[in-house]
């Protein structure tokens, strides 16, 4: 891209690179040139909503969370949906009334905290969802969850479900605070009756949500005041993610000094989608970096004490490739950081029989490899993958802790034509999700965002091509469906 600076910007950097600090000051001003260049802010980035939940609040109990959320969404019409400018009111612009991508098209809204309550419940399941999503995340599972029995409370997370301004400032121990409002909750719900042992609690963490999850269970290893959690079911989950976000925080920080706002935020593009934000603030991902330390620095403290053996059985779920968290940290960081205690990983391979192989920067085949024969694997591990290499039908392959000799189950399922891999993104939809589902019934006035496959010029769609081609739906969804019900014991008639 070439920038059209002015003379006095051409004119410093020139100045500055005959000198060796200013070789340093030319790649900042220059990083500052490019960052400023994205697309102007709109009322959606700008929007001050006060309401949002925070830790200082003074908030004590779910009902008062729900209460604030409700004024915060008042403030959300006043101060976004009333406010957007005439060029902005487009057919998927989410923030303009009864267009394609207007969550209001639907109902309930997904973008709100819910509760789906069982009569008589089995269980209380807390679903949490990831960064810039909403609680339309993790919808799928949370109602088979509650025809199964469980009570499910599905938790908009602040800074969430509302405009991509909300997670300008918004601090992960706002997000933790919620989560333990909303446990203690789920305990009132499913322990009302008094009548004999209350129904088991259980945690269902997406991406940033399985973050919180984690913190949440190593919280109540020394909070005995906590309501404690039996099992933790994690998708995609963020346990560890680029040192880079470490300093990014600085980038906003440098933006707010020099008046640049833009500077807040790492991308900026339309917002097309009814329940994630487009654009992603800076902020966002220094809150992931500073909550995966809090896990590390817990772990850390724990280690030794003795404690860490009451941490509740761990099912996750994550593809071998993923270009938004790390998953060789989700072993690292998590897995071979706990004692043996009814864990499991379950890991999606790449498509073996898509011809990749040529086309990838790396082949993720030698890190599965070694982590299957580690002798020292303290925890059950699983991989999804293709039965062989001239066929697209998948088999799970499973050993136990310590065991080097899989177990072969074939699963009835198959890669889609044209698919090479999962993505971070993709674990948590069903094929047949309204939104983000490959193989849903088109219905007509609202967007549908899972089967879009266009060609044409770089440079005349509103939305990224890399957004258009990144899978969003899981085509082994009926396995992971599977696999939680029967962890959590919930898959009896």
């Amino acid at each position: 891209m070439i920038f059209r600076l002015t003379r006095f910007v051409r004119s410093l950097l020139v100045a500055l690179a005959y000198s060796a600090i200013g070789a340093t000051a030319v790649l900042l001003i220059a990083g500052i040139v490019y960052l400023n260049q994205q697309a102007d802010l709109e009322v959606w980035h700008l929007a001050d909503l006060d309401a949002e939940f925070t830790e200082a609040s003074g908030v004590t109990t779910f009902a008062a969370y729900l209460a604030r959320e409700e004024r915060l969404f008042e403030q959300l019409n006043e101060k976004v949906y009333a406010r957007i400018a005439a060029d902005e009111r487009r057919q998927i612009n989410r923030y303009h009334r009864n267009s394609l991508s207007d969550p209001a098209r639907r109902s309930p809204n997904w973008n709100r905290s819910f509760v789906r309550r069982a009569a008589s419940p089995k269980a209380g399941v807390l679903l949490l969802h990831g960064m810039s999503d909403s609680p339309y995340s993790l919808r799928a599972i949370g109602e088979k969850l509650n025809a199964a029995g469980a009570t499910v409370l599905g938790l908009r997370l602040p800074g969430h479900g509302t405009a991509p301004s909300g997670l300008v400032e918004v601090r992960w121990q706002d997000m933790a605070a919620a989560v333990r409002l909303a446990m203690r909750q789920l305990a009132d719900e499913v322990g009302a009756s008094g009548e004999g042992a209350a129904p088991p609690l259980y945690i269902v963490g997406y991406s940033t949500g399985a973050a919180l999850a984690v913190n949440y269970a190593l919280a109540t290893l020394d909070d005995g005041a906590l309501a404690k959690v039996d099992k933790l079911v994690l998708l995609s989950p963020a346990i560890g993610v680029s040192s880079a976000a470490v300093l990014a925080v600085w980038q906003a920080r440098l933006g707010h000094l020099l008046g640049l706002e833009k500077l807040a935020w790492n991308v900026i593009l339309p917002e097309y989608d009814p329940y994630k934000y487009g654009s992603f603030a800076v902020n966002a991902g220094d809150l992931v970096y500073r909550l995966t330390t809090q896990i590390q620095s817990r772990l850390d403290a724990l280690s030794g004490s003795g404690k860490l053996e009451g941490f509740p059985p761990l099912l996750a779920f994550s593809s071998v490739v993923d270009a938004t968290v790390s998953a060789p940290a989700l072993v690292s960081g998590l897995f071979e950081r706990l004692p043996a205690g009814g864990h499991e990983l379950v890991l999606f391979d790449i498509n073996r029989m898509a011809e990749i192989e040529p086309l990838l920067k790396f082949d993720p085949a030698a890190a599965v490899r070694a982590l299957r024969d580690n002798p020292e694997r303290a925890f059950a591990l699983s991989l999804v993958s293709n039965e062989n290499a001239n066929s697209r039908r998948v088999v799970e392959l499973t050993l136990a802790s310590g065991e080097q000799r899989p177990r072969e189950a074939a699963l009835d399922l198959s890669w889609p034509d044209g698919v090479y891999s999962l993505a971070h993104v993709a674990l948590p939809f069903p094929p047949d999700d309204p939104v983000y589902g490959g193989q849903a019934v088109r219905q007509g006035g609202v967007i549908q965002l899972g089967d879009v496959a266009l060609r044409g010029e770089r440079g005349v769609l509103q939305i990224p091509a890399s957004d258009i081609l990144r899978l969003r739906w899981n085509p082994f969804f009926p396995y992971v469906e599977a696999r939680v019900l029967a962890f959590l014991a919930l898959d009896a008639g």
